[in-house]
C-alpha cells in the first residue's frame, strides 16, 4: 500500500498525535499537556504520512524566533513530533518527509530550522549540527558555600503562585533572551508550557514552586522548582529540582541561588539545561562537588541565508558566512555556513587557504602554505608573488615523496617552493629543505590564523 504525504487536518489531530506518542514508547500523555499541545499545533505547519486511515509518520514545525549574535531575533521554524512507525522503517519516508519540512521552511522565508535532538546521528545527514551547549548539575548543597557579591542582602525573595507569577517571570525571560545569542523568544500561549504541573512531570516530587526576587517593588529574578524529599537512618536528604532560574543582575543571582541552597531537608541539588559559562561555577566553594556535565543542547540548520538573516549593522559586521551544498540537501539554497567572525574573515588568505588544506586533507593539492608567497597579489589570486603565475600546479617528485609548487625552473622551485611532508593517502615520506621549519613558521605567521589539527592536512614534524 503506498503511503500519502499531506499536510495535517485538524479532524485528524488524535490518530496523528497517537502515532508520535507510541513512537516515543507508548506512554499516554497527561491530560493537561495533551490539551496543551493541541492548542499549540499549527496544523498547516505539520505534515502526516498514510496508508489509507492509518497514520505512520509524523514532523511538524512550531513558529517562533530565535536571537543571534548582534540582539536581533530572526523568524525560526522549531522543528517537532519527527517519528516514523517501527513497521515502517527503511524504506525513506523519514527523508521524504524532511526534504518537504524544509522546502516548506524555505517557503516560509525562515532562515532558521532548529530542533532538540532525541538521537543526534539521525539528524546530521539533513544537515543538522550541534549548535549549543547546555550543562547540567548535581550540587552537594549540604558541602558547598557561595560567596555573595555586594547586594545580594538587600534583595527580597518570597514564595508566589507560578501561574499569577507568569508576567512578571516572562518579563524577565524577554530580558535575557535578547542578550544570549541562541534563546528561544516565547510566543503567546508557550509561556503556559513553563508552569505545566502533572503527576508524570512530579516523578514523586512536590508540585511546582516559584519565588521571585525584588529590590523596591522591581523584580529582578524568578526560580521555578520541585523539591523531592527523602530520609534515611542518618536525617533528611531531600532534593532540589530546579526547574528555571532567571536574574537580571548579579546580586538577585546570587539571592536565588541562596535561598534554593538553604531549603530545609534538602541537602542535594539538580539543575539541568544551564548555559556553560553558569556564573554559579565562581561562586562555590568546591567547583567538584558541583560536578558539572555539559552536552549538546540545540541542534540548527541554515535554510536561507538572506536578507532576514543579515538584518541589522551589528549582525551585519559579526559574522561573514561561506555556504556549501550537500547531496541530501538538493533544492536547497544554503545547505551549509561556516560561521567566524568578521574581524577573523579578513585576515589574508583565510578561506582560501581552508579550502586548500581541506583538499590537501583529502590528497587533491599540495599545501597551500608557502614562504615565498607573501605578495599581496600572491594572496589575493592563488599565485606565487616571484613566478607571477595565477594558479599553482600540483607536482609530486616520486623519486622523494614530496609535494611542491610546479614552477619552471630550479630556482623558482627552490625560492618559492617549500616541501611538506603530508600523512594524506598518496602523499609520501619525503626529506626536508634546509630552513623549512623558520618559513614555514614565518608563512603561517603572515596570514595570521590558527587552524585547529584537522584542518592543517596533518602536517608532520619529524
Amino acid at each position: 500500500m503506498t503511503s500519502e504525504l499531506r499536510v495535517l487536518r485538524p479532524a485528524e489531530w488524535d490518530p496523528w498525535f497517537a502515532c508520535l506518542e507510541r513512537a516515543f514508547g507508548g506512554a499516554l500523555s497527561a491530560p493537561e499537556s495533551r490539551a496543551l499541545w493541541r492548542e499549540l499545533t499549527e496544523h498547516d505547519r505539520n505534515i502526516g504520512l498514510w496508508e489509507g486511515e492509518a497514520c505512520v509518520g509524523t514532523a511538524g514545525a512550531y513558529s517562533f524566533r530565535l536571537t543571534v549574535p548582534g540582539g536581533a531575533a530572526v523568524p525560526a521554524a522549531g522543528v517537532t513530533a519527527v517519528s516514523v512507525a517501527g513497521t515502517h522503517r527503511r524504506r525513506g519516508l523519514l527523508r521524504t518527509m524532511m526534504r518537504r519540512q524544509l522546502d516548506d521552511v524555505r517557503s516560509w522565508g525562515e532562515p532558521l530550522a532548529v530542533l532538540t535532538a532525541s538521537e543526534p546521528a539521525i539528524y546530521g545527514r539533513f544537515g543538522y549540527g550541534a549548535a549549543t551547549r547546555a550543562m547540567s548539575l548535581d550540587v552537594d548543597t549540604a558541602r558547598v558555600q557561595l560567596e555573595l557579591p555586594p547586594g545580594a542582602d538587600e534583595v527580597r525573595v518570597r514564595y508566589t503562585d507560578p501561574v499569577a507569577a507568569l508576567p512578571a517571570c516572562e518579563e524577565v525571560y524577554g530580558r535575557l533572551a535578547a542578550e544570549r545569542p541562541g534563546t528561544p523568544v516565547r510566543q503567546p500561549k508557550w509561556e503556559q508550557a513553563a508552569v505545566i504541573d502533572t503527576e508524570k512531570d512530579r516523578a514523586g516530587a512536590s508540585p511546582l514552586q516559584c519565588v521571585l526576587a525584588e529590590r523596591d517593588g522591581e523584580v529582578l529574578g524568578y526560580a521555578t522548582f520541585r523539591v523531592r524529599p527523602d530520609w534515611d537512618r542518618a536525617g533528611p536528604k531531600g532534593t532540589v529540582a530546579l526547574r528555571d532560574l532567571g536574574a537580571l543582575d548579579a546580586a538577585s543571582y546570587a539571592a536565588l541561588w541562596r535561598f534554593l541552597f538553604g531549603i530545609d531537608l534538602t541537602s542535594a541539588l539538580e539543575a539541568g539545561g544551564r548555559p556553560v559559562d553558569e556564573p554559579l561555577m565562581h561562586l562555590v566553594s568546591d567547583v567538584r562537588r558541583c560536578r558539572a556535565r555539559v552536552q549538546d543542547s540545540l541542534y540548527v540548520r541554515l535554510v536561507e541565508v538572506g536578507r532576514r538573516w543579515r538584518r541589522g549593522r551589528t549582525a551585519r559586521r559579526w559574522m561573514w558566512c561561506w555556504r556549501w551544498r550537500t547531496p541530501s540537501a538538493r533544492g536547497t539554497r544554503g545547505a551549509g555556513i561556516w560561521w567566524r567572525t568578521r574581524r577573523a574573515a579578513l585576515r589574508a588568505g583565510v578561506r582560501r587557504i581552508v579550502r586548500r588544506i581541506w583538499s590537501c586533507r583529502c590528497g587533491s593539492w599540495a599545501p597551500p602554505i608557502w614562504a615565498g608567497c607573501r605578495s599581496p597579489r600572491s594572496r589575493r589570486r592563488g599565485g606565487c608573488g616571484r613566478c607571477g603565475r595565477e594558479r599553482w600546479r600540483r607536482s609530486r617528485r616520486r623519486s622523494r615523496g614530496m609535494w611542491s609548487r610546479g614552477c619552471r625552473t630550479a630556482s623558482e622551485t627552490t625560492g618559492c617552493g617549500v616541501p611538506v611532508r603530508c600523512q594524506v593517502p598518496g602523499a609520501g615520506r619525503g626529506s626536508w629543505q634546509r630552513g623549512h621549519q623558520k618559513r614555514l613558521r614565518a608563512a603561517r605567521s603572515a596570514v595570521r590564523i590558527s587552524l585547529p589539527q584537522m584542518w592543517q592536512g596533518r602536517l608532520a614534524r619529524r
